[in-house]
């Protein structure tokens, strides 16, 4: 019997995508994509359809993020609609083509939820990404299986910036999930990192098979971290890199940042701390891949939100 008068009714999430391989050189998701392209009983679940998707097998071919520019920037409104395909970069031709396949974008016939598997080099653990403070239905399931794991750690980053969020090849779905483990090379496949990743899927599928079956979930509350600012790397007149990362902010990841913290060491042994006017946690620390989008970090605010009980319309 129902005591949640005031749930949210989403309907049931019957269709289902695993992305791998969006950026080429991220090994667990493509070799768990594979894995279950070649054998889905896993991931399969009651009432729901599973599909696991390579999405840019150029780039995992070669091993490398991207062939042309960078799929998971690709899914916007003038990408998805620009004409002449033969003469658009590869990956805008394959997010047309996945737009197609699991969209349209932002219509009632696209998937329910699509999981996009990433790695990161920095020191972040488990991270889910949430692209909505509203999204309910996903703020739910990440309680979910934030409590599935537990004492394992899986962090929430919520990017909702304006400025800085950017068009996913999950932002085709209903409810996009992100899902970024590390620290992990590119090219490089560890066990460790593979296994957690393969666990969050696990009961991010249980939930939605519960959801579906008509569990309903309570009200709860979600510690996020919130995307606030892209920090770049100290540079001289014309650009060139001049600092790293300081010492004693790598492999900080999610740790508080103080006003006077040293930030950065310049290249002639220099520290450089920290000036802003409150606490900080910050993320994606000299992450490989960032190098080229002029990013050593993003800083973020830790916040609570409230999730309103869920239950199938």
């Amino acid at each position: 019997m129902s005591s949640y008068s005031s749930s949210a009714r989403f309907d049931e999430a019957r269709r289902v995508a695993i992305f791998g391989g969006t950026h080429g050189n991220e090994m667990s998701g493509v070799t768990l994509v594979n894995l279950w392209v070649k054998n889905g009983s896993e991931i399969q679940r009651k009432m729901v359809d599973t599909k696991p998707f390579i999405t840019n097998p150029r780039a995992v071919e070669k091993c490398t993020r991207y062939v042309d520019t960078d799929l998971n920037r690709a899914f916007t409104p003038e990408n998805l609609s620009a004409l002449g395909e033969g003469d658009l970069p590869y990956e805008v031709q394959r997010a047309q083509e996945i737009n197609r396949i699991f969209g349209p974008k932002g219509s009632p016939e696209a998937y329910d939820v699509i999981f996009d598997l990433h790695n990161t080099t920095s020191n972040m653990g488990c991270t889910l990404i949430l692209e909505s403070s509203k999204d309910y239905f996903n703020l739910q399931m990440m309680n979910y299986i934030k409590k599935a794991i537990d004492p394992a750690s899986c962090l929430v980053l919520l990017n909702e910036h304006p400025l800085l969020k950017y068009s996913t090849s999950r932002s085709v779905a209903k409810h996009p999930v992100g899902l970024e483990v590390g620290p992990q090379p590119q090219g490089v496949l560890r066990s460790n990192i593979f296994e957690a990743m393969r666990v969050i899927l696990k009961h991010a599928l249980d939930f939605i098979e519960l959801f579906n079956e008509g569990v309903e979930f309570p009200t709860c509350t979600v510690e996020v971290f919130r995307v606030l600012e892209r920090i770049d790397y100290p540079r001289d007149a014309n650009g060139n890199i001049i600092a790293m990362v300081h010492p004693n902010l790598q492999d900080g990841d999610w740790e508080p940042l103080n006003p006077g913290d040293p930030m950065f060491l310049t290249f002639d042994g220099k520290t450089l701390h920290y000036q802003g006017s409150g606490t900080i946690y910050p993320t994606f620390i000299n992450e490989a891949a960032y190098y080229e989008k002029q990013q050593a970090f993003v800083t973020t605010r830790r916040e609570t939100l409230v999730a309103s009980a869920i239950r199938k319309a």
